[in-house]
């Protein structure tokens, strides 16, 4: 049997919007969230808030989902964490993606079919 997930700190919360532009300039002014990088190649960008170990991500899209958060939970090995949702029967929504040389992504569902997603972040060279 798979061994149970080891968690690493932290939470970002990912969350569609129409205009990146406006929901930075949104969060920083209203929230006073901070950036702490932005991607534009794809649409995504993350800012710290105020509570420790919690960042909100925004994603641009055409069409937002309102009320679409997703709770993303950091965990030391996404591998042995997808092993343990699989044993678990819990549905995945495709392979574990990784962006860049900066962090592995795997999106699976609750039983109501709310998303929830791991990541691990990769560990710079330098």
């Amino acid at each position: 049997m798979a061994e149970k997930i080891n968690y690493a700190p932290g939470l970002t919360l990912s969350i569609s919007v129409s205009d990146l532009d406006r929901g930075i300039a949104w969060y920083e002014d209203v929230l006073d969230f901070k950036l702490q990088y932005r991607m534009d190649h794809l649409g995504w960008c993350e800012l710290e808030s105020s509570v420790k170990d919690v960042n909100v991500g925004l994603s641009a899209r055409e069409e937002p989902n309102p009320g679409g958060a997703v709770p993303t939970f950091g965990v030391q090995d996404i591998e042995a964490a997808k092993a343990w949702l699989e044993s678990k029967d819990v549905r995945i929504d495709g392979d574990v993606i990784q962006i860049e040389e900066m962090v592995r992504l795997l999106t699976f569902f609750d039983p109501d079919d709310n998303a929830l997603m791991f990541f691990q972040m990769l560990q710079s060279d330098g």
